[in-house]
């Protein structure tokens, strides 16, 4: 090569802004001028690079400023570290080669770096023809020694992502992961021809590209690819799916689980169960789904939760990694706000931002607003909330005004389980990104139980804006307004007249319902005044328990007590009576004693009575 600097095609792709691949092309068309092919590696002639860049106008990714824009959307290891501002997560390669775990579960809220972290594993680890260690050289990994060095581009790996896999059928659902799967062995064409292969392996690969597959060779397609993968190259295979859990998550909401839990149990099982061809397995997802034995066998399957202290900082951003951003946007004096909208998460005992919306607010010019809500995604919650009993949407309630709850947390939660009484919704929630530990948790000989909170301001904007309406269920604006204005008026007929319309326009039949029916229903009428009251519900002052108590946070307005009654259609000419009784019962059980100790001088009391849509209230 003389004295002309040559420099890899993938230092070459860094520099112009391309992929491997595509520099790999213009090498082999004579695009760039005088590269030369050494072994599997093609070398580039580093002037004849920069002649390439100026011959179209190609400069490196930079703002006016000369800094690189944050990545939003971009789940390419390459491409971010190339073209974004990239916060160094490789020490993710470092734990899982100390571990040396068969299969690690990763268990983290959505767009919390996870599909990122999978893209640089698989970039890290896999065997290629180009040399992938330039995208390493400058990160923390490759100070770790050699023996992880040694390890980069040295195992073929299969990457599965099923993120995408959000149908509403089964069959489209299913064609959505043969599709997949199709992609993966494509991406390994050195398998189609390969003279390691036997007859029945290259047939199989053939099939798989016709589509012509049964469902249950399907089924068996990731214990194929191993077996092939191992057999061409002569080592041990990686194992990289992501968002595993999405199919099933769908499965359970448009109503297919059974089938998919089926499918995916035997698929995973198939490359992960007593596998001699892999080497280790990495899967991400929101839950574990271990109930209905998806992983059976796998009795060295790790997890890895958001209550685990390893691992803790390889998702999310920590706070000198965003104090670091903010440094390198000159935002320094933006960390407060920063702090209050996006921070607050425990992973671990380490606080935690969330990643996506940090990006998101300094690609938007440092515009605090809520940039992790995804109405698709959220249809989960959607299902949860319809379950929610008072005692439980009281809690909800609480939360929103700033309180903790306390509850036992079960991190094996499974998706028909997930409205299974207020363990299991707070436990969900808090997987999901909804909640967050106070505290370490407390393990106990009976389980483990936490202090929940909202972690943010912009996790409370989402119950605000989506959880609250949930709570709602039913309720159209003009009834809520109604009943606000009955309130804020003391007007009891106003009230009377909202329920009655409410009841008769927005649900079917009443007739029967208990007592506790009406109490959901007045409490979610009445959520959307918590940012002015604390709402309470069941709970005790006095010499009893009211059924619903609304303290205002602003000593100007009035504090509220309602108490309920239901009676039977054949009872439904004793509504006044019972509305009357119902008054009298906050009298007799002193019911006003809990808010008047807190100073508040002006109480108004309803008492209502229900029977089907017929309603009778009196105010005292």
């Amino acid at each position: 090569m003389g004295h002309t600097k040559y420099i890899s095609a993938a230092q070459a792709a860094d520099y112009l802004n391309l992929t491997d691949r595509r520099v790999t092309g213009l090498c082999r068309s004579g695009e760039i001028k005088d590269a030369v092919r050494e072994g599997k590696k093609w070398m580039v002639p580093e002037e004849e690079v920069r002649s390439y860049a100026e011959s179209r106008n190609i400069r490196e990714s930079r703002d006016s400023a000369g800094l690189r824009p944050c990545a939003i959307g971009n789940t390419s290891y390459v491409d971010v570290i190339r073209d974004c501002y990239y916060v160094d997560k490789t020490l993710l390669i470092k734990e899982l080669i100390d571990d040396r775990s068969m299969v690690t579960l990763f268990t983290r809220p959505r767009r919390f770096g996870k599909t990122l972290a999978m893209s640089m594993l698989k970039t890290f680890f896999e065997k290629t023809e180009e040399d992938m260690s330039v995208h390493f050289q400058d990160k923390k990994i490759w100070k770790c020694g050699r023996k992880y060095r040694d390890l980069q581009g040295k195992f073929p790996v299969i990457f599965l992502s099923f993120k995408d896999v959000k149908y509403s059928t089964w069959e489209d659902s299913m064609e959505a992961i043969r599709l997949v799967l199709r992609d993966e062995y494509r991406r390994h064409r050195e398998l189609e021809n390969s003279a390691q292969l036997d007859t029945a392996d290259r047939d199989f690969y053939q099939r798989m590209m016709r589509g012509s597959l049964s469902t249950v060779e399907y089924s068996r397609s990731l214990l194929y690819l191993t077996r092939m993968l191992k057999t061409h190259y002569k080592t041990q295979v990686i194992i990289l799916i992501d968002e595993y859990d999405t199919p099933i998550q769908q499965g359970f909401i448009k109503g297919f689980y059974e089938e998919v839990i089926s499918f995916m149990r035997n698929f995973l099982s198939g490359g992960l169960k007593d596998n001699e061809d892999l080497e280790f397995g990495v899967l991400t997802g929101i839950l574990r789904v271990s109930k209905e034995n998806l992983f059976s066998g796998l009795n060295n399957l790790a997890v890895n939760t958001v209550l685990n202290e390893k691992y803790s900082d390889c998702f999310g951003f920590t706070e000198n990694e965003v104090r670091a951003m903010a440094d390198y946007y000159g935002k320094s004096e933006k960390m407060d706000e920063i702090r209050q909208w996006y921070d607050g998460y425990r992973f671990g005992s380490r606080e935690i931002y969330n990643p996506w919306s940090v990006s998101n607010y300094f690609y938007n010019n440092c515009t605090p607003k809520n940039y992790w809500v995804n109405t698709s995604d959220n249809e989960i919650l959607r299902n949860l909330m319809q379950g929610l009993t008072p005692e439980m949407a009281e809690e909800l309630l609480s939360i929103m005004q700033g309180k903790r709850v306390s509850t036992s947390i079960n991190t094996e939660v499974i998706y028909p389980g997930i409205a299974d009484g207020p363990d299991a919704v707070f436990s969900f929630l808090l997987l999901a990104g909804y909640l967050t530990p106070e505290n370490p948790p407390e393990e106990t000989d009976i389980g483990t139980y936490a202090d929940l909170r909202l972690p943010n301001l912009e996790v409370r904007r989402v119950y605000n804006t989506e959880i609250l309406a949930w709570i709602k269920g039913m309720t159209n604006p003009n009834a809520v307004t109604q009943v606000e204005k009955a309130i804020y008026l003391n007007d009891a007929k106003r009230l009377e007249e909202a329920l009655r319309n409410y009841m008769l326009t927005c649900v079917s039949s009443f007739d029967g319902a208990a007592e506790g029916f009406y109490h959901g229903m007045v409490l979610g009428l009445v959520a959307s005044l918590s940012s002015r009251y604390y709402i309470r519900s069941n709970r005790e002052s006095g010499e009893g328990r009211f059924d619903l108590q609304l303290e205002p946070k602003q000593k100007n307005l009035p504090g509220v007590i309602m108490e309920f009654k239901a009676a039977d259609a054949k009872d439904k000419d004793r509504l006044p009576e019972l509305a009357e009784k119902a008054l009298k019962q906050i009298e007799d059980r002193s019911y006003k004693t809990e808010m008047q100790e807190r100073g508040i001088g002006r109480i108004v009391c309803y008492g209502a009575a229900f029977s089907g849509k017929r309603v009778e209230v009196r105010v005292g």
